[in-house]
């Protein structure tokens, strides 16, 4: 139960940061472009390979609020760093296939969910 809590206390914080983020880059450079979304993206996949690194190479041991940190803070400031680190793992392990049809799904399935979810919105209205 433990765990859950961490991942929610962190999704919590990962959404704060992931709007404040959001709004100051709006306000440093506008709207018209989606700069919030793209410096999430960038900063949390950076925090996430770093701490995967120091991790995976012993420099500090896998510890119980890992959750609050890579599931729960990353996890909601960004899902992209996830899809990242799956993606860059998959390479790194020689499942070149696997990685590049991770990329492919998540790219193809998440836009066409988008398209699809707006028709039906646009339909019903």
């Amino acid at each position: 139960m433990q765990t859950w809590f961490y991942v929610a206390a962190g999704g919590a914080i990962g959404a704060c940061l992931r709007f404040g983020i959001a709004e100051l880059m709006a306000l440093l450079l506008g709207r018209h472009f989606p700069y919030g979304t793209l410096a999430v993206n960038v900063v949390g996949s950076f925090i996430m390979g770093v701490a995967y690194a120091l991790i995976s190479h012993g420099h500090i041991v896998e510890h119980p609020m890992k959750p609050l940190l890579m599931v729960g803070i990353l996890g909601a400031l960004t899902t992209f760093s996830s899809f990242a680190l799956d993606t860059v793992v998959l390479a790194q392990h020689g499942a070149y296939l696997k990685a590049l049809l991770n990329i492919a799904l998540n790219l193809f399935l998440c836009l066409a969910m988008v398209v699809l979810g707006m028709q039906l919105v646009a339909s019903r209205v």
